[in-house]
């Protein structure tokens, strides 16, 4: 009974920390944001007609594919991976002692996500006013976007070769939010939304109008990329790898958050 008690001990003892650790790490890989209801969709409404940000998704060739699997650090770079689809490569099999190495350049390798956030607001586009001081009954106070204008985004520090970092980052923070993201969006004049605010007698009601975004932050990677030849063998060497932290404010496309305040001044 002695051996069965401790047996039956060590397994509670693996089992439980084990799925308390699975837990925790769902927490952490999983970035959930959810939209508040003072947040809204203009993209019916928005005067402004944004174009949809194309994602850079770019699939690797067969032979960009058999390069990137023999690189000794991950590379998720596309414009790097557009290079190596547009490259050829087609060396002798019978050419004993060919030897070749090319430089490519200094590039950012990938980018690593740590954190995923929204500023909910992020950027003032917005305000509009009802004086009901004078009123004996409840006013309602509208939405209309008064002027045009153009919110854009950007990394929250200098960095070598930062629009293939944006894309990068754009990448990861779309796959980990779904939603809408564009480092630059606009919202047209005269765009207006049926929500209605209720501004009592002897109050000034003020409607804030904002352009939300998302906070992301991560490392990205560096390398001296090298194509090796050698024979009739073909890879990508990385030499020189280094890390750096990095932000982003990345506005979500054709959203508008709002934010009433009531005064009696």
């Amino acid at each position: 009974m002695k051996k069965l008690s401790v047996s039956l001990c060590l397994i509670l003892f693996i089992i439980f920390p084990m799925e308390a650790f699975a837990k925790k790490d769902a927490v952490k890989t999983n970035t959930v944001i959810k939209i508040p209801n003072s947040v809204v969709s203009i993209s019916k409404e928005n005067t402004y007609p944004n174009s949809a940000q194309d994602l850079p998704y770019l699939e690797p060739s067969k032979l960009a594919k058999e390069m990137l699997k023999t690189s000794n650090v991950p590379i998720t770079n596309p414009d790097l991976i557009r290079i190596l689809n547009e490259s050829s490569i087609s060396p002798s099999k019978i050419a004993i002692g060919y030897r070749a190495k090319i430089y490519l350049g200094q590039w950012p390798l990938s980018y690593q996500s740590t954190e995923t956030s929204a500023n909910w607001e992020y950027q003032q586009i917005n305000v509009n006013r009802l004086d009901n001081r004078g009123g004996k009954t409840a006013g309602k106070l509208h939405y209309v976007q008064q002027a045009h204008k153009r919110i854009s985004g950007g990394l929250t520090a200098n960095i070598p070769n930062s629009d293939a970092v944006k894309k990068m980052m754009m990448i990861a923070a779309a796959e980990k939010t779904k939603l809408p993201l564009s480092f630059q969006t606009t919202v047209g004049g005269g765009t207006k939304k049926n929500n209605s605010y209720h501004v009592s007698p002897k109050q000034v009601g003020y409607l804030y109008a904002y352009v939300p975004a998302v906070n992301e932050r991560g490392r990205v990677t560096y390398g001296e990329v090298y194509i090796v030849l050698k024979g009739s063998k073909r890879k990508i060497e990385v030499q020189n790898v280094t890390q750096q932290g990095i932000g982003a404010y990345i506005p979500i496309q054709e959203h508008i958050s709002f934010k009433y305040h009531p005064s009696s001044m």
